[in-house]
């Protein structure tokens, strides 16, 4: 008589990129359109003239800052707040092999950049507030000219530099670095437990960590004068909310007992479940 056959549970296959790449880009497909009709509306934006604010003699008093070169150039901020995030998510894949951490997590910082730049683009262009050195880039020379009738500025600077100068609120570094740092920092906390309420604080500054970065490049913004306080504070803001929200849409609240993996992992790990019992 043939032994009984016992029954072997048998865990879910392992969803790394070779084995389940092809199925988690395809089913998410229609995300990545999505991401490049992005690139191509920022793109667009940014050519757009911005509104040219009146802006009267009187009001140059605190619009005669000095030009100075960019602490932190515009070439950084993708490098800040997209590969510096993709290091560390690539990072825990090598170490987890969870491709739908590592697909999500991509997905949902791509889409918190992304959707923060298209934001400030289009309030920058809307609001046409000028820069804190907009007198020297009106007049380079240094000799104002004022409208006899209605008592605007009439520029005679370079037209790209005058353009850059209508540009001041909200600040795209902050909201782009906040945007892409605010979603790392949502990522590290579910990927630590910084809120399993025992008590470890040293994780919490750790989750901090990518948001003093972040607040660095904010504050050179207003030491370089190309922009005032208020542009970012209210650019730090829109990036954060944007990044709280993207990662929100992808992963569980950190401190769920489920906020190590993304929602569709939850999900990959109970149809298998199923799929053992049948």
């Amino acid at each position: 008589m043939p032994p009984a056959a016992t029954a072997v549970s048998r865990a879910p296959a392992h969803p790394c990129l070779k084995t389940h790449g092809k199925e988690v880009a395809r089913l998410h497909l229609f995300d990545w359109i999505v991401l490049l009709l992005l690139v191509a509306m920022y793109g667009v934006l940014s050519l757009v003239q911005p509104f040219h604010r009146f802006v009267a003699e009187d009001m140059m008093v605190t619009l005669r800052y000095p030009m100075k070169n960019n602490t932190v150039p515009g070439w950084a901020v993708p490098v800040i707040a997209i590969v510096v995030p993709a290091i560390v998510i690539i990072g825990i894949y090598i170490k987890k092999r969870n491709v739908y951490d590592l697909h999500h997590a991509i997905l949902g910082l791509l889409f918190s950049v992304l959707i923060t730049a298209v934001l400030t683009v289009v309030i920058k262009d809307g609001v046409g507030r000028p820069r804190p050195d907009f007198f020297w880039r009106c007049f380079p020379d240094g000799v104002p000219k004022y409208n006899n009738i209605t008592g605007d500025v009439i520029c005679h600077g370079v037209p790209s530099v005058i353009k850059e100068g209508y540009k001041s609120f909200p600040s795209g570094h902050s909201s782009g670095c906040f945007a892409g740092l605010g979603f790392l920092s949502w990522y590290l906390a579910g990927k630590i437990k910084v809120f399993d309420r025992r008590g470890h604080v040293a994780k919490l500054c750790f989750v901090f960590l990518p948001l003093l970065l972040a607040s660095m490049v904010a504050v050179s913004r207003v030491s370089d004068y190309w922009h005032h306080w208020q542009d970012v504070f209210a650019g730090g803001l829109l990036g954060l909310v944007v990044a709280s929200f993207c990662y929100l849409q992808f992963f569980p609240l950190p401190y769920s007992e489920h906020g190590f993996w993304p929602h569709a992992y939850l999900e990959h790990i109970g149809r298998s479940a199923d799929e053992s019992q049948v």
